[in-house]
């Protein structure tokens, strides 16, 4: 499984405040946390006002690559802020995000030829999110061709199929496995990729929804998660899956995080 770290976001309370008043120690901070607790890419969002976005963002990730090693994915809604910040990523990472929607995919798709950068691409266009799988399905498959035309193959492509909230759409993780099972029926080598938030939003007790969201995810396909790392129970549900499905010789990884103090109460991250 790989992880996306979700810290550093501008939507979130804290880390805006943190922005605002450009506290280079809680960010960098944020950063330092999410690493040692395991995390394989830092997303980087600057949130707030739109006027702002591109200088939050250019300051952000300086002080992110100054800080640590680990690949960033940079996080924006708007193809043209991320066409003027990449030049100053030191290396590839993952672009979040294209969509169907508008002429992101011009913008977007020719920044990853000639070079390894990832793509998140969301199954979403201009007549917004389907609820269907078969809708669903066929955007992605639109995405995913037209990166071929870029020479940007699938196993760069992360798919994130949008869940829908369990509290609006009481079927929305049998349309999520249906995505996931047809996409890599097609595409084999396409990744998966989703937050946890959204499938919980307006249930009591979101978190009980977002962990067995999360495993069930992971035995339907999903291979990459955009998570808080420094969340142990987080982290204990994706080892104690990946053990359950046989995908830890030994359940070797689950014993040497548990030592390491990533989950249970041995150690603090």
């Amino acid at each position: 499984m790989m992880i996306i770290g979700e810290k550093i976001n501008g939507t979130i309370p804290s880390v805006a405040r943190a922005i605002a008043s450009r506290d280079e120690n809680y960010i960098c901070e944020l950063a330092r946390k999410q690493v040692r607790a395991g995390a394989d890419y830092l997303d980087i969002c600057a949130g707030g006002s739109p006027d702002k976005e591109l200088e939050t963002l250019n300051w952000l990730i300086d002080l992110v690559q100054d800080t640590v090693d680990t690949p960033l994915c940079i996080d924006s809604p708007n193809a043209e802020i991320i066409e003027a910040v990449l030049p100053r990523v030191k290396r590839s990472g993952i672009i979040n995000s294209v969509s169907g929607e508008g002429s992101k995919g011009e913008v977007i798709y020719p920044l990853l030829r000639d070079n390894d950068w990832q793509i998140i691409a969301l199954t979403c266009n201009d007549k917004g999110i389907p609820y269907d799988a078969g809708s669903k399905v066929a955007i992605a498959v639109q995405l995913i061709e037209k990166a071929g035309q870029y020479d940007i193959s699938p196993e760069r492509i992360l798919i994130d199929p949008l869940v829908m909230a369990l509290s609006a759409v009481n079927d929305t993780f049998l349309t999520f496995r249906e995505v996931i099972t047809e996409i890599k029926r097609i595409y084999p080598t396409v990744r998966i990729t989703s937050g946890l938030s959204n499938i919980s939003f307006g249930m009591p007790y979101r978190r009980a929804v977002n962990l067995n969201f999360l495993s069930l995810a992971i035995a339907a396909g999903m291979d990459t998660a955009i998570i808080d790392p420094t969340d142990k129970d987080t982290i204990a549900t994706i080892l104690a899956t990946e053990a359950l499905l046989g995908r830890d010789k030994y359940c070797r990884r689950y014993y040497t995080a548990y030592r390491q103090g990533l989950f249970g109460k041995r150690k603090t991250v």
